[in-house]
Formats: structure tokens, C-alpha cells, sequence
């Protein structure tokens, strides 16, 4: 190799820089560390289960559910009903067909610019929902079309903005980033900046006095952003209700998370703030924890950093093919022997909690009203050109012009 210059140190020796780097590989060789078990299905009912469908009952979560930083670990028990794992269930199968519609629009040209699916990650926004109120806040990063539905949003509203259409959650001005519902702060496009935000919400809880959370979720990739140690910091020195959720998907970018951080225990990069690492791909550990994490923050013990163990199956996003730094046959053992839904399904059957005809009636449900969907989000309308000057200043306080690029562009907004 041509030598470009040469790093003289008591380390380097001779050796060029970049030989050094052209040493490092492209695919993580670095063994793979499971810090917890995260198959999705081996959590056991405590007793007999209920004959109503609405009565709660226990369930045993694997012992490695869970790993702490700093605080103890919760207890493995969770609480759920026959009618709660049904609903669960109805929604990750929902989310997804919902998921694979956009991939599929997308492919058809008819979603443009960015457009990031959680198919693979469903037990991370269900989950979290079956264990918040409405009242709670949720604010996360571009791969949010789930979090949107589940926080009140519609299948059709989010197509609908995927494809920029008027009946977009957005009025499709938004796109895949950008979708918002009372309880859902986005939906955000700056990596990592949605986190001091997520922070600035919890800090209006604490002033409103009012036993609310905030779940800023950000990525393996985000978690090395300044700012996210800067909200850590300040969550700390105030005591915020917010639970930071780093939604660990093992990749950022087309870099596994062994390449880009030293430290990829995320669950322990809060410093001060205490963590807990989680099984995300077994719903009912999700939501477990959630509900611990809530219990922690409203009890005034401070902000948490839950890390949710999970895994995407396509690319990073649709411009990925993820299979460049990563194989197949990961990705295929995954899908196989650990998916989110399977392992809810199993739960469903083994525990004698619904018949496979049911849950193969909700599945023909799940597509029959994602399809539904699409055809209505297709046949909104694209937004008139005027709709590029509203929604930019708060109402009554527009000033009375906007200026173009060309004096025929000016707006008037008292006209």
C-alpha cells in the first residue's frame, strides 16, 4: 500500500494511519455479546389462568429480562389479561402490515424522500403503550410511524402523510419525520435531537405538578450525541419524570453498534441516572418495564435510561439493503426463533388463552383494514401550494407578509 504519511509515538511506531485503519473491517468481528436473553417467548403464567378474559393474572418473565445500573432489578412478574395479550396482539400485527404497506408504496414511487420502518421492533411502541396513559408523553426519532397510531394517530393519517397527501396526520407536510398527535411529540429528523426535547416536556410535567413521564426514545446510533449527555445532565440536576429509551436495534447506519461505541451497554451511560437493560423483543417484558420506569419517575426518584434490547429486519432505512454489514442468515435466525409477534402468539396458544382461528381472524382483520387504508390515503389529494405559508406561526401571531424568493411569491397573510 502507498504510504500518504507516516505517525511517529511510542504506539504507532512506523505504522502509516492508514494502514492502521485499512486494518479495521467493515463487518463487526467482535463476539457477540448478549448482555440479556432476548428470545420472545419464555415468560410462564404463575397458577391457573382466570376464565374471564377481562380478570388480570401473573406471569413469570424470564429471569434475564432484565439487567440494572444503579438500582435494583424490578421484580420478573408481570401483570396481563386474556383481553390485554388479544389487543396486544391485534395491535403488533396491525403495525406491521401497516409497515410493509408503506414499503410497498414506497417501492411503487409513491411515498418520496425518507421513509424508516420498525418491522422487527413492534413490541417496543405496543409495549410501551399498554403501559401509559394518554396522559403520559411519547417523543422518539424518524422511526415513528408506530409510536404515531398507538398514541392516537390513524393507519390512514400516517399514509396518508408518508405519501404527502392532505389527510396526512401532518396535512402531508410533514413526511415520515414529522407526525404528531397530543400525547406525540414526533416524529423527529436531527439525530438525537428530539432527547433535550423529551427533556424540556418532562420539565413542564414537573412544573404542572402532575404524575405524568415523558419517554424520549432515541437509537444505538443517537447515543453518542452530545446533546443527549447534555439532557442527561440536566434531567439530573433537575430531577425530571423522564425516562430516556435507548431503542437498541444493534445498528446504526450501516454500522453495528460494536464500531461506533466503546461502550454499548447503553443502560449504563447515564452516569448518575440509573439503568435498566430489557428484553425488547417479549412484549410482556416491555411493557413491565415501563410500568416500573413510570412508577420510578412519578415517585420523585429522578429520570431512568431504559435500554430495550430489539432488532429491525430491513435496512436502516429504505435506501438499505442491511445485509452489508450484516448476513442473512442473522437476520433469518432472528425472524425464525425470536420475532415479537410469533413469541405473543405462542404465549396465546400455549397458554390456552385464544384458538389459532381467532388469531388468524384478526390477522385477515390486521390486512383487511391496512388495506382499507391505503386506498384511502391514495385518494387524498396533494395539498395546494398555498398550504406552504400556514402552519408556520402560532394563529394571531402571523406577521402581515412573508417574503419569497421573488416579489410575486410574497404572502399576505391578513388577505
Amino acid at each position: 500500500m502507498t504510504r500518504i504519511f507516516t505517525v511517529v509515538g511510542n504506539f504507532w511506531g512506523t505504522k502509516t494511519l492508514i494502514e492502521s485503519l485499512s486494518q479495521r473491517p467493515l463487518r463487526s468481528t467482535l463476539p457477540s455479546v448478549r448482555y440479556l436473553q432476548t428470545d420472545a417467548d419464555k415468560s410462564e403464567p404463575i397458577g391457573e389462568l382466570p376464565k374471564s378474559k377481562s380478570e388480570k393474572f401473573k406471569v413469570r418473565l424470564d429471569s434475564e429480562s432484565f439487567h440494572s445500573y444503579r438500582c435494583d432489578v424490578p421484580a420478573a412478574e408481570s401483570e396481563t389479561s386474556k383481553e390485554e395479550m388479544m389487543e396486544m396482539y391485534k395491535n403488533m400485527t396491525t403495525m406491521r402490515r401497516m409497515e410493509q404497506a408503506a414499503d410497498a408504496l414506497y417501492k411503487q414511487k409513491l411515498i418520496r424522500g425518507f421513509c424508516h420502518l420498525a418491522i422487527g421492533q413492534e413490541a417496543v411502541s405496543v409495549g410501551m403503550e399498554a403501559a401509559i396513559t394518554p396522559d403520559d408523553r411519547v417523543i422518539t426519532a424518524y422511526r415513528c410511524h408506530t409510536f404515531a397510531v398507538m398514541r392516537g394517530g390513524t393507519i390512514k393519517g400516517v399514509l396518508a402523510e408518508l405519501m404527502g397527501r392532505v389527510d396526512g396526520m401532518s396535512y402531508g407536510k410533514g413526511g415520515s419525520m414529522h407526525i404528531f398527535t397530543p400525547s406525540f411529540f414526533g416524529g423527529n429528523g436531527i439525530v438525537g435531537a428530539q432527547v433535550p426535547v423529551g427533556a424540556g416536556v418532562a420539565l413542564a410535567q414537573k412544573y404542572l405538578k402532575n404524575k405524568t413521564v415523558t419517554f424520549a426514545l432515541y437509537g444505538d446510533g443517537a447515543s453518542n450525541q452530545g446533546q443527549v449527555f447534555e439532557a442527561y445532565n440536566m434531567a439530573k440536576l433537575w430531577n425530571l419524570p423522564c425516562v430516556f429509551v435507548c431503542e437498541n436495534n444493534k445498528y446504526g447506519m450501516g454500522t453495528s453498534a460494536e464500531r461506533s461505541s466503546q461502550n454499548t451497554a447503553f443502560f449504563t451511560r447515564g452516569d448518575q441516572i440509573p439503568g435498566l437493560q430489557v428484553n425488547g423483543m417479549d412484549i410482556l417484558a416491555v411493557k413491565r418495564a415501563c410500568e416500573w420506569a413510570k412508577e420510578w419517575t412519578t415517585s420523585g426518584k429522578g429520570p431512568l435510561v431504559l435500554e430495550l434490547v430489539t432488532y429491525r429486519y430491513g435496512g436502516h432505512s429504505m435506501s438499505d439493503p442491511g445485509t452489508t454489514y450484516r448476513t442473512r442468515e442473522e437476520i433469518q435466525e432472528v425472524r425464525s426463533s425470536r420475532d415479537p409477534i410469533a413469541g405473543l402468539k405462542r404465549y396465546i396458544m400455549d397458554w390456552g388463552v385464544e384458538s389459532e382461528a381467532k388469531l388468524k381472524a384478526i390477522d385477515k382483520a390486521a390486512k383487511e383494514e391496512v388495506d382499507k387504508a391505503v386506498e384511502e390515503a391514495k385518494q387524498s389529494p396533494y395539498p395546494d401550494l398555498k398550504e406552504f405559508w400556514t402552519d408556520i406561526y402560532y394563529k394571531g401571531t402571523e406577521p402581515p407578509f412573508m417574503r419569497g424568493r421573488e416579489k410575486e411569491e410574497v404572502h399576505h397573510y391578513s388577505s
